[in-house]
């Protein structure tokens, strides 16, 4: 018999491809060191925030600017609704926030929530099952699907180099520098020439590609000093797309 709530483990990965088999509405969340599911009739409030023995999932535990209980994902009649019950705003894809003492439905499918910290955000994966799971996969919804970003191998390796310090989920991570960028390629591609200029050029267009639909990706629409910022705004709209993620630092590890 199927339990209506369950513990997953951190090696359970990221929501973001996939699901084993559940009732349609069932509920799947994921933090960095684990998750849980819960069916959509379990009767369950789900916690999540800094303190750890207070709530289901740690989210931001190494941050003092996240609440111990920072928020709470609850069944209310046929949806799931997320209440921000701390400080800081949280991020749906795109630029819709949930403010503290507010709340918004969850849609179906794949979402990513991000807790906006002040100097970095951290990440509060959710699914629900659409019904769109087949031989004990889930396939990506639809419009999670759509908002998958299209790049080229080259430029999907160069970017998880750019972006590896937040696919680790490191305090404050910024962008690898372009010399950094430029040795990982040259020691994962040595047949190729790798310089600055080139993987610059290729994190370039890849914002230029994407800035008609995304703002925040133009000098222009940043206010000086830029600093990382224009890198920064790309590889978080990349998270949220689901385009990279935690599995792509497999990359790092071979070469061709």
């Amino acid at each position: 018999m199927t339990r209506k709530v369950d513990l997953l483990p951190r090696e359970f990965g990221s929501l973001a491809h996939g699901l084993p088999p559940a009732p349609i509405g069932t509920l799947f969340a994921m933090g960095p060191n684990g998750g849980i599911r819960v069916a959509p009739d379990a009767e369950f409030e789900l916690l999540f925030g800094r303190g750890e023995p207070d709530v289901h999932i740690c989210v931001g535990g190494d941050d003092p600017h996240v609440s111990r209980r920072h928020g709470r994902i609850a069944r209310e009649g046929a949806r799931w609704v997320l209440h921000n019950i701390g400080k800081l705003a949280i991020r749906f894809p795109g630029s819709q926030l949930v403010l503290g003492g507010h709340h918004a439905e969850i849609p179906m499918g794949y979402t990513p929530l991000f807790i906006v910290a002040p100097r970095r955000q951290h990440l509060l994966e959710v699914r629900i099952v659409s019904g769109a799971s087949q031989d004990g996969v889930g396939r990506p919804d639809v419009k999670t699907a759509e908002a998958h970003r299209d790049l080229n191998p080259v430029e999907h390796l160069v970017l998880v180099c750019l972006s590896q310090r937040y696919l680790r989920q490191e305090p404050r991570p910024q962008p690898l520098t372009w010399a950094q960028v430029a040795d990982e390629m040259s020691r994962l591609r040595p047949s190729e020439r790798w310089t600055q200029k080139r993987v610059a050029h290729i994190v370039a267009n890849v914002r230029r590609k994407l800035s008609a639909k995304v703002p925040g990706l133009r000098e222009e629409e940043i206010p000086p000093p830029i600093g990382n910022m224009l890198n920064h705004n790309l590889i978080t709209e990349l998270l949220v797309t689901a385009t990279i993620k935690e599995q792509d630092l497999a990359l790092l590890d071979g070469a061709g």
